[in-house]
């Protein structure tokens, strides 16, 4: 193949499959089709461990297996071959040892992993991580970007609703461990065995297998029930409202961005 052809070939598949190349929102067709296999592969890994299924298609689970990782080394290949095609990669040896290439060249061996029983169904679960990174740009990254800009603006008002709830489950505990611990040393016999119902409590989950029996207890944990309450309330109304002004500050970014990039162009 002439080293024309070569170059604009490895140019096409470098749109397909690098993102950062890709200018349009979304994934790219190859990337979709990636994302696709991804799906499929954890449903299958999914299916795998109900064994009524399982049983008699051995065969059909082996060879998606094989399928599925083939299809992983060829994109591994592809984007080895197309990385140079990207100005920030010095070279292929650099972008081998990269965190994404070594991420990509472990979604691969986590493909051929039907060998390893259900430590290799786990690890084919962690490849959604691999959608995220094909999708991290479009909207999905502007959401994103949303999510972490809300969590680090109210990184002191999260800091010191958790200090108060550590406090609170502290405080909790040690009270029940001395009202009940005597009257049931299984469940609130110490301290970290109280914690387990304060968690339980003041999460508002209720699990029922642990509860006082005591006049005292019952009203101590009836306060810690209440307050449970009020240490939810906290931190969903600080990350609401930080979501909210996080959501408008990326509209009117949205918005203006357009008129931005037409004024840089009209000035060239």
């Amino acid at each position: 193949m002439p080293a024309s052809q070569e170059s604009s070939l490895r140019h096409r598949l470098a749109l397909q499959l690098d993102p950062m190349l890709n200018r349009q929102d979304g994934l790219t067709p190859l990337n979709a089709l990636v994302s696709a296999v991804i799906m499929i592969g954890i449903v299958m890994a999914i299916l795998q461990t109900e064994q009524t299924i399982y049983s008699g298609n051995e065969h059909w689970f082996r060879f998606s297996e094989l399928l599925f990782g083939s299809i992983f080394l060829l994109e591994y290949l592809g984007r080895l071959w197309t990385c140079v095609e990207n100005d920030s990669v010095k070279s292929r040896w650099h972008y081998a040892f990269s965190f994404m290439a070594l991420a990509d060249l472990a979604a691969v061996m986590v493909a051929f992993s039907v060998y390893m029983g259900n430590g290799g169904i786990l690890l084919r679960i962690l490849l959604l991580i691999r959608i995220i990174r094909l999708a991290r740009l479009g909207r999905f990254s502007i959401a994103l970007d949303c999510i972490i800009e809300a969590v680090r603006s109210r990184g002191y008002e999260l800091l010191i609703s958790a200090i108060f709830a550590g406090v609170l489950l502290l405080a909790s505990s040690t009270l029940l461990y001395l009202v009940e611990g005597h009257h049931q040393p299984e469940a609130f016999g110490s301290i970290l065995r109280s914690a387990w119902w304060a968690i339980a409590t003041l999460t508002t989950v209720g699990y029922g297998d642990v509860y006082p029996i005591t006049g005292l207890g019952r009203f101590c944990a009836g306060l810690t029930a209440i307050t449970g309450v009020c240490i939810i309330a906290v931190p969903t109304g600080i990350l609401a409202s930080a979501f909210g002004d996080a959501l408008s500050v990326a509209k009117e970014r949205h918005r203006t961005l357009p008129k931005i990039l037409e004024r840089e162009r009209e000035r060239d």
